[in-house]
């Protein structure tokens, strides 16, 4: 094969991941780009933007879109995140529909699933989390799937042990059409540092609050300069909450809790930029911002860009 032959084979283009929340779409975006981009936490809505991690082989470009968990919205921001959601399936090459294979068929997939007949791109069903079950349970509940929809593929897979992961990029690879190589090779996604910054900080303030206080919660940031003399960068973030009462619960007594907030997303945030890192939080009340289109657009949730 000569040079003009390999480069006409290359493939790529852009896969969506749909999903009910906490199905594991975030967990296999990080195992398949082999970093953390996307955000993890078992409570719902975490993903709140699409999120594009690049994946680039030797033969191939797989541009993956993590969309946020398909719900019923409660308000302005639940309706931003589902049009996000529903808009990726118009414009990518593949549609990944993921389901936690040991809930079973829920109200939520059985409505992704009615979303999905007016599709025209290949649909695989991908199920996850199939260390959590017996492989004897595997062909019922495929065939449970199968009943509703004619998936195009249907792979079974572990992201978080990795099972199958290589197999379902393998059928992927298939599917995709053949194109240009869209980002450098060394590019793992097309979001600026500061966004996955700000999302790294909200992970951790996610895991150490409980209730409705993570649903409150944005993070901006304020500040990213590198200071040459000592080797950092300074980062200066605020975690926006919309209650008086939120924002003693996310500093703590005498700052403990954003103090441990800070900690944790440090060495993510160091993991990320590969330099040490000063990072200073604050906490601010900005209420009812959830329901608030200004305020939302400040919070970086741009319904044009969608």
């Amino acid at each position: 094969m000569n040079n003009t032959d390999s480069q006409q084979a290359f493939k790529s283009g852009f896969v969506s991941i749909i999903g009910r929340p906490n199905v594991g779409k975030s967990t296999f975006l990080n195992r398949v780009i082999g970093q953390k981009i996307a955000i993890m936490s078992d409570k719902p809505q975490t993903t709140r933007n699409k999120v594009q991690g690049v994946l680039t082989l030797a033969d191939s470009q797989i541009v993956f879109i993590d969309t946020p968990g398909i719900h019923k919205p409660k308000h302005k921001l639940g309706d931003f995140m589902m049009k996000v959601a529903q808009n990726t399936l118009k414009e990518v090459d593949i549609v990944l529909f993921m389901a936690d294979v040991a809930e079973g068929i829920g109200k939520g997939d059985e409505f992704i699933i009615e979303k999905l007949k007016n599709v025209s791109t290949p649909v695989f069903l991908v199920l996850n989390k199939i260390d959590a079950i017996h492989p004897d349970e595997l062909f019922s509940i495929i065939e449970e799937y199968r009943s509703r929809f004619e998936f195009t593929e249907i792979v079974p897979i572990s992201a978080l042990e990795g099972n199958n992961v290589d197999t379902l990029l393998d059928q992927l690879k298939k599917y995709m059409p053949e194109g240009p190589q869209y980002y450098p090779a060394d590019q793992v996604t097309d979001h600026p540092e500061h966004f996955i910054v700000s999302e790294l900080i909200r992970e951790k303030a996610l895991h150490l609050t409980r209730e409705e206080i993570p649903h409150s919660i944005a993070v901006v940031v304020d500040k990213m300069k590198a200071d040459n003399g000592r080797d950092t960068i300074h980062v200066m973030a605020t975690i926006m909450v919309e209650r008086d009462s939120q924002k003693g619960i996310v500093i703590g007594k005498k700052g403990a809790l954003l103090k441990e907030i800070g900690q944790r997303a440090r060495i993510d945030i160091e993991n990320l930029l590969g330099s040490k890192v000063y990072l200073e939080l604050w906490v601010k009340v900005q209420k009812d911002w959830r329901n608030k289109m200004s305020q939302l657009r400040d919070f970086g949730f741009r319904e044009d860009e969608y």
